[in-house]
């Protein structure tokens, strides 16, 4: 029996919906994808759509025959975990790999939980942290850009800036071409402009708030600043802001909805959470990049903050 419910006008619809929310961070990530495929041609072409392919392939599966239900691949979302995952890996990732690590976001990290809204980690990056775990050599092998490469596999390979910087070796790219993206990496993280772009959009249009983004972003700056200042053997905060994964995850990976907290105040917790874990891997553990598990981490403490940073009940004083 379906129920009725009735109530008095004033009646508001904002027009927000999964799809429409999941379709504007992909159209966000449109420049970001731009600059990838400037820079690494064919092969960020075949990593991406091998692992939008898949992910949306492995959630129509599972829930038409495991979890026996409806399939929600329309909204979007295994779309984006499919984007997201591929702006972490290289560009020269053999395709196997890519498949795997498809399978491990959306069969382990998303669906294991009972599909959207119930995950508590990122799906993109508990595939993206497998693939690493699992497959470090293929992982940390970055091509170098070339224009439009028409090559997969076979491309010249260099060292990340994060790389360099742990390892104290080598000379670290311009200011100039960190923001444009002329540098090694994953796909989506080399092109700074554009992930800006994409951020600036997401906030015009209230896909996201400020909060997280200016939280771990602001976090990294000023902790870095402090480091530099007492010890100038520490990059400077524009380094860090500009290199490995730091606007993709502050921006797209870590204001994912369904695995951030829900009040503003947790939000800023969560970002400064994520701001201080990144920075203390970057500069102290033994991955050149943390941005990853910082985030992971700061996922799994969200109830935690959700339970104990709560806003205000209507009409509470």
């Amino acid at each position: 029996m379906n129920n009725l419910y009735m109530a008095p006008s004033p009646h508001i619809h904002s027009g927000d919906s999964i799809g429409r929310n999941m379709y504007g961070v992909l159209l966000a990530l449109v420049p970001a994808f731009f600059v990838s495929l400037y820079y690494f041609g064919l092969g960020a072409l075949i990593v991406t759509a091998v692992s939008v392919a898949s992910c949306v392939l492995f959630e129509y599966l599972i829930q038409k025959y495991l979890m026996k239900e409806e399939s929600t691949v329309g909204d979007g979302s295994a779309i984006l975990t499919g984007v997201l995952l591929a702006f972490n890996l290289p560009s020269n990732l053999p395709v196997w790999i890519v498949i795997l690590g498809a399978f491990v976001a959306i069969g382990i990290g998303k669906m294991s939980f009972g599909g959207l809204g119930r995950n508590i980690f990122n799906p993109a990056l508990v595939g993206r942290v497998f693939l690493l775990i699992s497959f470090p050599a293929q992982m940390t092998t970055w091509p170098v850009p070339e224009v439009m490469s028409m090559n997969y596999t076979d491309v010249e390979t260099g060292a990340t800036i994060l790389t360099l910087l742990k390892e104290g070796s080598g000379d670290l790219p311009s200011y100039a071409q960190m923001l444009l993206g002329n540098r090694g990496g994953s796909l989506g993280e080399v092109g700074a402009i554009a992930l800006v772009l994409g951020l600036i959009f997401m906030l015009v249009r209230r896909i996201i708030t400020w909060h997280i983004p200016v939280a771990v972003i602001g976090t990294v700056f000023l902790f870095t600043a402090i480091l530099h200042a007492a010890n100038p053997a520490f990059a400077s905060p524009p380094v860090h802001l500009l290199s490995g994964g730091l606007l993709l995850g502050a921006g797209f990976m870590a204001t994912d909805y369904v695995t951030s907290p829900m009040s503003r105040r947790g939000m800023l917790i969560y970002g400064v959470g994520i701001g201080l874990l990144t920075t203390v891997i970057r500069l102290f553990g033994s991955y050149p990049e943390g941005m990853s598990f910082a985030i992971l981490i700061m996922n799994a403490l969200t109830p935690l903050i959700n339970t104990y940073v709560k806003p205000k009940r209507f009409g509470e004083k």
